[in-house]
């Protein structure tokens, strides 16, 4: 029988060391998208008015540069991971380039879930990441979807799972 992987399984896996499995691997929350789709609505609403009133039909291609611009966010957002592995955090992202940031568990010393009037609205939040030493290229990771569970996920791993629940 055939395992057939999916693309998030290649893009994290090949970020990983070989002797390290993904715990956590999670795309931003889809609300990235937002201002992006705002353009995109904006421009059809103002490139329909100019067509109308003053009746420049070029002006459509700026609307298409929205498109394009939207289509690059909606394709960069669906390559860009979140990933706790049992040794580090990190997060993947880029079309062309690749970035990929990352904190080793060990010096993290303290991680905090930050929830905005719209992230608790539309369902994600913000994860700030403390770390012992130097300023860590990986600190807020924003846009973080289903917080609550994935807060109590990733702070188990970091910190240990100590399960002090009633019988």
């Amino acid at each position: 029988m055939m395992v057939q992987h999916d693309t998030s399984s290649r893009t994290v896996d090949k970020y990983l060391m070989s002797h390290e499995g993904r715990v956590i691997a999670v795309r931003r929350h889809p609300a990235v998208l937002l201002l992006p789709v705002s353009i995109v609505v904006a421009g059809l609403v103002g490139c329909a008015a100019v067509s109308a009133v003053v009746g420049l039909i070029w002006i459509w291609w700026l609307w298409l540069v929205a498109i394009a611009y939207l289509v690059w966010k909606v394709i960069a957002w669906s390559v860009e991971f979140f990933l706790v592995t049992e040794h580090r955090v990190m997060v993947i992202s880029g079309v062309l380039n690749r970035d990929v940031a990352m904190m080793p568990l060990a010096k993290v010393t303290d991680i905090a879930l930050n929830r905005s009037m719209t992230g608790r609205i539309l369902g994600y939040g913000e994860f700030v990441m403390e770390s012992a030493g130097q300023k860590q290229a990986l600190r807020n990771v924003g846009f973080m979807p289903y917080p609550e569970q994935l807060y109590l996920e990733v702070s188990s791993v970091i910190f240990g799972t100590i399960d002090e629940s009633p019988d």
